[in-house]
């Protein structure tokens, strides 16, 4: 597959470059356009689809320089892997040392989402596929793909602890499942907006997380400790039972009839206290 002029002057720009360069930088350099090259070729055509010569030729190089960085192609998709992973963490750390709250984060997150949204396609192409490859050929990459879901989870779980304490209140729930719940809307969504662009915006993923944030802390309150002793759940009043005359026939009553499919919990959320 061909490329555009304006990859190849890339290409000759950089082997350019590669000359005034210590044998390590150039050796670094040569390592990330293998990768990135791999990447562009994984989303379009597949891991399995892709070939080392069609990477050398995407990148610029010889097969020696592919083999002189990797033993094979499965050891690139795990440096692919591995360089992904760290560089989203980085950039999700670097939005929290930016940020002195969570509604600040927030902002930060809108600006993120709108960055990936410009290659929202090829950056799910190149994860799903990655998937695939671990499924159907090589099960022992799922605990690597394990793995970087839960640092991406962790890190998700940093930011909802910030957003609770900003808020004066602890987490309803675990903030590891809390956390799960927010990485797999961001996957469902991410799918959405892709499939049906017009049904969403950049700022989807960003405004269920609010709404989210605003429900659990809802929730939080709801639960809160109530008159002083803790761990002790606030609880809902009990509604008056209803009178049923000997006819079998229901009489009036002042409480409103119960719900039976709803708990305590939400009807206290309900309530907003």
């Amino acid at each position: 597959m061909g490329y555009s002029l304006a990859s190849q002057w890339l290409v000759r720009e950089a082997i350019t470059i590669t000359q005034r360069l210590t044998r390590q930088q150039s050796r670094e350099l040569t390592r990330e356009q293998l990768l990135r090259s791999a990447a562009e070729l994984f989303a379009e055509q597949g891991v399995n689809g892709t070939s080392v010569e069609q990477i050398v030729e995407r990148a610029g190089y010889t097969r020696g320089a592919f083999y002189g960085n990797f033993k094979g192609k499965h050891e690139l998709v795990l440096a692919l892997l591995e360089q992904r992973t760290q560089r989203e963490l980085e950039e999700v750390r670097a939005m929290s040392r930016q940020s002195g709250s969570f509604d600040e984060m927030i902002e930060h997150l809108r600006s993120w989402h709108g960055e990936r949204d410009r290659n929202l396609a090829g950056w799910l192409a190149l994860r799903t596929e990655l998937w695939l490859y671990g499924l159907r050929d090589r099960p022992e990459l799922l605990p690597v793909l394990a793995d970087r879901e839960r640092r991406t989870r962790a890190a998700m779980a940093q930011g909802l602890e910030q957003g609770f304490a900003d808020r004066g209140v602890t987490t309803p729930a675990p903030v590891e499942l809390l956390a799960l719940i927010v990485h797999a809307l961001d996957d469902g969504l991410s799918i959405q907006r892709v499939l049906s662009p017009a049904d969403s915006s950049t700022d989807t993923v960003v405004d269920v997380v609010e709404l989210l944030m605003t429900a659990w802390t809802a929730l939080a309150h709801s639960t809160a400790p109530a008159d002083g002793q803790p761990g002790q759940p606030a609880v809902a009043p009990t509604a008056t039972p209803v009178a049923i005359p000997a006819d079998g026939t229901t009489g009036p009553s002042t409480a409103p009839p119960a719900s039976p499919g709803r708990t305590r919990t939400f009807e206290n959320l309900e309530k907003k206290p």
